[in-house]
C-alpha cells in the first residue's frame, strides 16, 4: 500500500494531526507531499511493542540520512562521516520511538520534509491539502521511479551502532530485549551484512524490514509487550 501510495501517478497528499503515529506515519511519510497541522504527534513507535517499523518506515528514513549526508557532502561513501552521523540520528529517532510534539519537530525528526507545508488553522488543513495537490499537478508532477542505486552504509556502520547497543544494554539503561529489537533495526537502517557502499534498491530494504519484523514477532516477550499494550494502553519495558 505504502509503495503504492509513492509511485502513484497521481500526486498524493498526507494531510496528518493529531495522533499519527506508526503505521499513519509511515503513509504520510510515502505521499507525495505532507500538510500537517501545527500540533503533530507523530512517530516509528513500533520499537514500543518490541516490533520494528516494516510498511516502508524504515526504508524512507534510510533514503532522507542517504540524502541529508550528501547534502553536506555530495556522493558520500557508504561509510562516510555524514552517513553515519545522519544515519545513526535516524536509528536513535526509531530505537527510542520518538514522538514529536508539534510539526517542526516532526521536521527535526525527518518524519517531514523540508519542502513541506505547516497548517496553523485546523480548519484549514484539508483544502491546504487539496491546494497543493492541484499545485504539484499544475506544475506538471510526475511520480518517482523506485530507486536501485542507494548506497548501503554497510557492515561497518552497523558494527558502530551495535556498538552503542551493547555498552545502552551493559549500562542497564535497556533490557536484553530492547537491545535485540535495536539490533535489528541497526541491521536494516546499514543494509545487512554487507560492504559498505553497496548499491541497494528500495525492495532489498523492505525485504530487510519483513524479516526483522517476523522474526520480532516469533518473540515471547514481543508477544507480551503488544498483549500488554493492547490492554492497558501503555508499553511494557521486559
Amino acid at each position: 500500500m505504502t509503495q503504492a501510495i509513492k509511485f502513484c501517478p497521481r500526486p498524493m497528499v498526507a494531510a496528518p494531526f493529531g495522533l499519527c503515529l506508526g503505521g499513519g506515519t509511515e503513509i504520510s511519510m510515502h505521499s507525495a507531499r505532507r500538510q500537517p497541522h501545527l500540533e503533530l504527534y507523530s512517530g516509528l513507535v513500533e520499537t514500543g511493542v518490541g516490533l520494528l517499523p516494516a510498511g516502508g518506515g524504515c526504508k524512507e528514513m534510510v533514503l532522507r540520512a542517504i540524502t541529508a549526508s550528501d547534502a553536506v557532502h555530495a556522493d558520500s561513501r557508504g561509510e562516510s562521516v555524514e552517513v553515519y552521523e545522519t544515519i545513526s540520528d535516524v536509528f536513535e529517532t526509531i530505537a527510542m520511538a520518538k514522538v514529536s510534539t508539534s510539526a517542526f519537530e516532526a521536521r527535526s525528526l525527518r518524519i517531514l520534509e523540508k519542502s513541506d507545508l505547516i497548517t496553523m488553522n485546523r480548519d484549514r488543513l484539508v483544502s491546504d491539502a487539496k491546494a497543493q495537490a492541484l499545485g504539484l499537478v499544475h506544475a506538471g508532477y510526475t511520480a518517482p521511479v523506485p530507486r536501485t542505486d542507494i548506497p548501503a552504509p554497510g557492515a561497518s556502520v552497523q558494527a558502530t551502532l551495535k556498538l552503542g547497543i551493547y555498552t545502552m544494554l551493559e549500562g542497564e539503561y535497556i533490557s536484553a530485549h530492547d537491545a535485540k529489537v535495536a539490533t535489528h533495526v541497526a541491521r536494516v537502517l546499514s543494509g545487512g551484512n554487507v560492504t559498505s557502499g553497496t548499491p541497494m534498491s528500495e525492495q532489498y530494504l523492505l525485504d530487510l524490514e519483513r524479516e526483522g519484523f517476523l522474526s520480532l514477532c516469533g518473540e515471547a516477550k514481543t508477544l507480551e509487550r503488544i498483549g500488554f499494550t493492547l490492554k492497558t494502553g501503555k508499553p511494557l519495558r521486559n
